[in-house]
């Protein structure tokens, strides 16, 4: 499947309406939403009045900055008024901005988002009228669920869950209890193949269930121009921001993968005395090839499925998907692939 990622630079929110219209009409499979500098859920309120067929999801939303209650709240009301498209994708971030830009705990991260993932669908049960709200956990509680706060029963109650990591214990979590799996745009294929899909395979085949019914999904950083001053200039910007991703200890895993820890070393020394200018220099013509996708708007759909096909399941571009730009190469791209 080919889907598009949201674009939240801007005034996008205004015209988030016409961008899911358009995504639909142009094919695409899902409409992905980011939490960056902005929420992931609203924008979907609105792309769910706006389409019928398109799958809506979120890639990623906090789950850390919310209590399990909040996000199954939103979580069921836009399944309900999707009628049954909507994904809910969750991240944990990392400590710093959890413990400081959120002012919310940070601690052992794998388990708290294995009990936040079953607290949440507890809350979904309770709705659902499966039961009372009967919730203990050692990170979250929740016991109390009157007729008045609940929003009652839906058609589709059966909401997928994805969660995004890079490193084996949240893969292998996804492996046990989860839907689908959002693959870091920052991989390469020999990074999914060594890393992500083993582990999740242990997850899964750890509690009797078959890997494949893990999706997978993942955004990948393109360099597609035909003109080749174009091309130039987002080499360089892919680079950058390769590098950039590369200075994290978190996503050194994907380095391993082809030996590359060294770079990532020298990369985080450089990170720490903020030569961010000088950090894409690192990121050889190789690295670029391996951790990214390049060739003429033409080919790129059809290169990208040679990339992913039998590997990745769901792919969407590192490019922000909106209504009236580009829109000449997003049909050669859906045509291709």
């Amino acid at each position: 499947m080919l889907d598009a990622g949201l674009g939240t630079e801007g005034d996008y929110l205004r015209g988030i309406d016409q961008t899911a219209r358009s995504a639909e009409d142009f094919g695409f499979a899902g409409l992905w939403t980011s939490e960056t500098k902005h929420d992931a859920f609203l924008p979907l309120a609105i792309a769910a009045n706006e389409t019928r067929e398109i799958e809506l999801g979120t890639s990623v939303a906090i789950a850390f900055s919310r209590s399990p209650m909040e996000t199954a709240q939103a979580a069921w009301d836009l399944q309900y008024l999707s009628k049954g498209r909507f994904v809910l994708g969750l991240g944990t971030q990392v400590k710093a901005h959890i413990t400081r830009r959120f002012s919310m705990p940070w601690d052992r991260p794998a388990a708290r988002l294995r009990e936040y993932i079953m607290a949440v669908r507890a809350i979904w049960a309770s709705f659902q009228g499966e039961g009372p709200l009967q919730f203990e956990g050692e990170f979250y509680r929740h016991t109390l669920m009157t007729p008045f706060f609940n929003p009652g029963p839906i058609d589709h109650p059966e909401i997928p869950v994805y969660i995004a990591g890079v490193n084996t214990r949240l893969a292998t979590l996804a492996g046990e209890i989860c839907d689908g799996f959002h693959v870091h745009p920052f991989h390469s294929p020999e990074y999914v193949r060594q890393t992500v899909k083993p582990a999740i395979a242990e997850g899964a085949e750890g509690v009797g269930r078959d890997p494949e019914e893990v999706t997978l999904a993942t955004s990948a950083f393109v360099i597609s121009s035909e003109k080749e001053a174009e091309a130039k200039e987002q080499r360089e910007s892919v680079r950058a921001q390769i590098s950039f991703y590369a200075s994290t200890p978190t996503y050194r895993t994907v380095l391993e993968a082809h030996g590359w820890e060294e770079v990532g070393e020298r990369l985080g020394a450089m990170a720490r005395e903020k030569k961010w200018r000088e950090m894409p220099a690192l990121i050889s013509d190789e690295m670029l090839a391996a951790f990214a996708v390049e060739s003429t708007p033409d080919e790129i759909g059809a290169a990208i499925r040679e990339r992913y096909e039998g590997l990745i399941d769901r792919v969407a571009l590192y490019i922000p998907f909106v209504a009236g730009e580009q829109d000449g190469f997003w049909r050669k791209v859906l045509y291709r692939f």
